[in-house]
């Protein structure tokens, strides 16, 4: 089998059109809901469901492959080093967050070999706002025995260039980290397949 178009990848999971519409059809318009690739997994169920020949059993099929491709850019880091390498990481939190319409704040908890123990998306607030709990984040690393954190954060614009007040934030948690034992490793801002790492720009002391 050759190599095939990102429309006949999901024509097979609609398996079938509908009279007067093909299956290539109705998967370019699954394509046309989002302006890229990347965003699709930020497609919803009613988005799927609203267009005429994809009910609620092929539109969950189509959902349940996205969430897969998520699982999968997970497992490229989950359990292994990367905060010297971030590549896979950052692509796999542009994957969770990058392309979303509000800001959020992904926390991830790590032990002590930087390993992934888990991750929480905590926080949402409007396009260019959200309020961050620095109490919460580290009560929730207690609660699961992480060594160190890392901040992630998403700019809708695309645009990950740091805020005055993103920096203030990043300030505020690696002061707490110190007090509390738990180190903030990094924060990293994503958005569009784009990041910026305050670690990798030294703005966070190793």
């Amino acid at each position: 089998m050759g190599i095939l178009h990102h429309n006949e990848l999901i024509a097979i999971l609609l398996r079938s059109g509908i009279p007067g519409k093909s299956a290539i059809e109705l998967a370019d318009e699954v394509l046309h809901l989002r302006d890229s690739l990347t965003k699709l997994s930020t497609i919803s169920l009613a988005e799927l469901m609203s267009i005429k020949g994809i009910k609620q059993a092929k539109a969950l099929e189509i959902l349940a492959c996205f969430e897969l491709s998520k699982r999968m850019a997970l497992a490229e880091v989950e359990g292994k080093v990367q905060i010297n390498r971030p590549v896979a990481l950052m692509h796999w939190l542009n994957t969770q967050i990058g392309y979303l319409d509000q800001e959020h704040v992904f926390v991830v908890f790590l032990n002590y070999r930087n390993e992934i123990i888990t991750y929480q998306d905590m926080f949402s607030g409007l396009e260019n706002s959200c309020a961050v709990s620095v109490r919460q984040v580290y009560t929730q690393a207690l609660r699961c025995n992480a060594s160190k954190i890392m901040l992630v954060h998403n700019h809708p614009s695309g645009n990950v260039v740091p805020s005055l007040e993103d920096e203030k934030m990043t300030k505020r948690f690696v002061e707490v980290g110190k007090t509390c034992g738990i180190e903030c490793l990094d924060h990293v801002i994503v958005g569009h397949n784009r990041y910026f790492s305050f670690k990798e720009q030294q703005m966070i002391e190793s």
